[in-house]
């Protein structure tokens, strides 16, 4: 795979539809669609996301999320496709997106740059859709039929989708290839100093001594220091590993170019102002939730 596409310029063009996708996460609607199968709680949160891979077991679910802690996965996946079906959970989580952005959007609903923009990130997406080696979770996603193209916001939204599941995939590939584990990932991340440790360690569900010990094993390898702040040499490898994952999902941006990033940036940036704006990344509201 050649790369031609900067990065950087594919990292601030699928950071800005971001909030397009990453909202199903956290609205009411989808909360309540899930409880109406009779999923609780986290439940509905992984069986949601993996559904795309069909009635996987707990321990796919496990592989593909990668920084969980093992026992919430196992918990939560506990009796789920004994409860509800895939195509049900699919179904419930598309009909929450279509409420969640129509109620976000506003009058934007009907803005003539919203196909636009749906197909310019359509187009990105499908291109991903011909690289499923090596991507478990992306690939489950593929294969999903795409929304009507009536329904731009659901067209977008899908294709957001797929490419924060591709690019997860690899960001997870990179992880394991500087051997760290989903907890040690955590670990690195709050040594950026940009989440809050209790987030991070709260919403995978990593109690206190299963933290600390993975702090004192990073110490041991020289990545963080006995505080669980970076070393050099521990920046410098986070470093490595966002700049691969980077790489690893800049390829299908080539499809549209930089003039087509740009365009997809400028015109996409409104929708996902309407997001945030609209409280639909209510993280506090997620943890009270589950």
């Amino acid at each position: 795979m050649v790369i031609h596409m900067d990065p950087m310029i594919a990292r601030k063009t699928w950071r800005t539809l971001e909030p397009i996708h990453g909202m199903v996460y956290f609205i009411p609607e989808a909360h309540a669609n899930y409880s109406a199968l009779g999923l609780q709680g986290r439940s509905g949160y992984f069986a949601s996301r993996a559904a795309a891979m069909g009635a996987v077991p707990a321990g796919v679910v496990i592989a593909t999320f990668f920084n969980f802690n093992p026992a919430l996965v196992k918990t939560a996946m506990n009796g789920v496709w004994e409860t509800t079906t895939p195509a049900l959970v699919l179904d419930a989580r598309l009909r929450a997106v279509d409420t969640a952005l129509r109620r976000a959007f506003g009058e934007l609903i009907n803005d003539p740059t919203l196909p636009i923009v749906a197909q310019l990130a359509q187009r990105v997406a499908q291109r991903a859709c011909l690289q499923l080696d090596g991507r478990p979770l992306f690939a489950g996603h593929a294969s999903l039929g795409w929304p009507d193209e009536h329904d731009p916001h659901l067209v977008l939204w899908h294709a957001q989708s797929l490419l924060r599941e591709f690019r997860g995939d690899g960001h997870i590939a990179a992880l394991v290839a500087e051997g760290l584990s989903g907890i040690e990932a955590l670990v690195m991340h709050h040594a950026t100093g940009e989440p809050p440790m209790a987030a991070l360690q709260g919403s995978r569900a990593w109690p206190d001594d299963a933290w600390s010990s993975a702090v004192d094993d990073l110490a041991a390898r020289g990545y963080v220091n006995a505080d669980g702040s970076f070393t050099d040499f521990g920046r410098a490898r986070r470093q490595w590993v966002e700049d691969r994952t980077d790489v690893l999902a800049s390829d299908p941006y080539n499809t549209i170019g930089e003039d087509g990033c740009e365009t997809l940036r400028t015109l996409g940036r409104p929708f996902s102002k309407a997001v945030i704006d609209g409280g639909l990344l209510d993280f506090n509201a997620l943890l009270q939730a589950n």
